[in-house]
């Protein structure tokens, strides 16, 4: 169990909202949502991104994955994969180590279902390089590892490996999900960006807002 000393340490290189939210889960062991985050609205998706200057990304040549550690453990057995796994599924039933041994389970991004939760993947709707590139090149890695275990925001979402493949760390200026998400997958983007203080680049900016406009 984690002390309280060391609790400090770790919530002072972290932004103060991430710091409430990392608090919750190291001193009580349980997440502060037992079910997807849903994102902001879009009129406030569109308030902040008017608000985010068009930057052009930097350091994308010096990203390296493994600066962002995951997973971690989120509550008893539980680490980050098994928790939203748990938490996206229909019926889902864990064994001792928190593995899925039973549920179902649809991809958001296009709708593809399964009843083996291992064929999905945990995605990161910002990819971990689109954020490094936008800002988190800077960032020490407990603020790095935060994002990368956020369970919090609508930043970690089961779905098909087929989709996540496709996506890649592209941004929604190059991809996007089924059109029936759109909506919710932009609103959620920008979320995420305006709450790490991640920048967008001026096409990335243009795809969003002209998504949030038809919503």
């Amino acid at each position: 169990m984690a002390t309280a000393a060391s609790i400090r340490r770790f919530l002072s290189c972290i932004p103060a909202a991430a710091a409430l939210a990392a608090a919750t889960v190291l001193t009580t062991g349980t997440p502060a949502q037992a079910a997807l985050p849903t994102p902001i609205s879009a009129a406030t998706a569109r308030t902040y991104l008017a608000a985010m200057p068009a930057t052009a990304e930097t350091h994308g040549d010096t990203y390296d994955r493994t600066l962002f550690h995951i997973w971690i453990t989120i509550s008893g057995t539980c680490d980050t994969r098994e928790w939203v796994v748990k938490r996206d599924g229909t019926n889902v039933a864990t064994d001792t180590s928190c593995k899925a041994t039973s549920g179902s389970w649809t991809s958001p991004y296009d709708n593809a279902t399964t009843t083996n939760a291992s064929s999905f993947d945990v995605d990161h709707l910002v990819p971990l390089s689109e954020a490094w590139a936008s800002g988190a090149w800077s960032w020490t890695d407990a603020q790095r590892q935060a994002f990368a275990n956020d369970v919090t925001r609508p930043q970690l979402l089961l779905v098909s490996a087929g989709s996540n493949r496709s996506k890649g760390d592209r941004d929604p200026a190059e991809w996007l999900p089924q059109a029936s998400y759109r909506c919710t997958y932009a609103r959620a983007w920008v979320q995420v960006k305006q709450y790490y203080g991640l920048s967008v680049d001026s096409a990335e900016k243009t795809a969003l807002t002209g998504i949030l406009n038809g919503c």
